[in-house]
């Protein structure tokens, strides 16, 4: 049984003026022996992005790319011919598989705040893909990545699911849990008890070997992420 807390404040940080970012595993110059990843994923970058800048064309392969907009909008374009803008509250799923080129940018007047999540795929040199959804607001457990794409989730080549998960103030959640796989938490907004660890906003949770949790709100409204990985 572990519960292992990382939090926000030990993250890795870079700051390049138009971009500050804290990265909760290995990233770019940002180098932690103990952080590689847990499972199958590899980057939770938090990241803010000045009006007007953003990320040149890049190129990226056998990665699976999640971005989640917390405030702003990003304007996307990719080698694949996808021209979109993603506002906030929609994730968007990018399978780089066996090649893919794409540019980012910040193209309102107000900063931009997303999440970058990179999960490792079980198959490799695919075709490329792009997904876009918003799911809604509703409490609880909301499916946003699946194999499969149960209940309209996005389709990721892995055997992991990611979650939405909203909470109002003092709202408890019991999850059931298999202990053979690997669960990681990522509190967006609010302050969260899980099990008797204590989380605020930017913490994240290594969960392994365990059958059972308990995730209790504090005082307000709780948001997070929750993987389920292998």
């Amino acid at each position: 049984m572990s519960i292992t807390l990382r939090a926000h404040n030990s993250r890795g940080k870079a700051d390049f003026g138009w971009l500050q970012s804290q990265h909760s595993f290995s990233f770019g110059s940002y180098y932690d022996a103990n952080q590689m990843g847990f499972s199958a994923l590899r980057v939770i970058n938090d990241d803010h992005v000045a009006p007007g800048k953003g990320f040149d064309t890049h190129s990226h392969a056998n990665m699976e790319i999640l971005s989640y907009v917390l405030n702003g909008e990003i304007a996307h374009k990719d080698s694949q011919g996808n021209v979109t803008r993603l506002p906030a509250g929609e994730f968007q799923l990018m399978s780089a598989g066996k090649g893919i080129a794409h540019s980012e940018y910040n193209p309102a007047q107000q900063p931009l705040h997303f999440l970058q999540i990179w999960i490792k795929p079980n198959v490799e040199n695919q075709a490329p893909g792009y997904q876009q959804k918003h799911f809604g607001r509703e409490h609880g457990m909301t499916l946003v990545a699946s194999p499969d794409g149960e209940q309209g989730s996005l389709v990721i080549k892995q055997d992991a699911r990611v979650f939405q998960v909203l909470l109002q103030a003092e709202q408890t959640l019991n999850l059931a849990l298999n202990a053979e796989r690997h669960y990681y938490l990522h509190l967006i907004k609010g302050s969260l008890t899980l099990d008797s660890t204590q989380l605020t906003a930017g913490d994240g949770v290594k969960i392994e070997r365990e059958d059972a949790i308990l995730l209790a709100a504090g005082d307000s409204e709780v948001e997070a992420l929750w993987f389920d990985l292998p």
